[in-house]
């Protein structure tokens, strides 16, 4: 069964008062501290009783985290700063729907995930080739002196930048009055 949600701009309105509070908090805090929040939220949720829907958005914070914290990867500031809003509403355990509803208190996560997660699109799909390389190039690489490891490093910066150069900068993940949006 395929369900639909049609926000309207009064469901924006809230979403981006919500986010707008989350970008508050973490203009504030540390990255770091931002990333430990998420990453405790995600470990002590009930995600495995939550709708399908809301399980798969919520298992991509995991990849998100890791996209942030990859070092050789280096997310561009503008993406970084549309993901730790992200996981800082995420962290949030009194959002929109307070996490603790049983089945719905995720769902408000879910959706404000699903939409940044399109937004994010292409900068998920770079990543995920980057990783794809990093493994394939690790598969056969050999690091015992100092030049191929200079090389190596030579080699992935320049896979990092062939990668981030087709990128455009995030839209805000919530539309502005009078667009459409939907959630599937």
């Amino acid at each position: 069964m395929r369900v639909t949600l049609h926000l309207d701009d009064d469901d924006l309105l809230r979403f981006r008062e919500a986010l707008a509070r989350a970008e508050e908090r973490a203009a504030c805090a540390d990255p770091g501290d931002i990333i430990d929040g998420a990453r405790y939220a995600l470990d002590h949720l009930d995600i495995a009783s939550a709708p399908g829907y809301v399980r798969s958005r919520i298992l991509e914070v995991g990849r998100l985290i890791r996209m942030l914290e990859d070092e050789e990867w280096r997310m561009p500031d503008p993406f970084q700063r549309a993901v730790l809003r992200a996981l800082a509403y995420f962290a949030d355990p009194d959002d929109l729907v307070p996490d603790e509803i049983g089945v719905i208190g995720l769902l408000d996560d879910a959706i404000l995930l699903d939409i940044l997660l399109r937004e994010l699109r292409a900068m998920l799909r770079a990543f995920d080739e980057f990783e794809r390389w990093r493994g394939a190039r690790e598969t056969g690489a050999d690091n015992t002196d100092a030049s191929s490891r200079i090389e190596q490093a030579r080699e992935t910066a320049n896979q990092r930048k062939r990668l981030q150069a087709r990128l455009r900068p995030p839209k805000s993940p919530v539309a502005a009055p009078g667009t459409k949006s939907s959630a599937r």
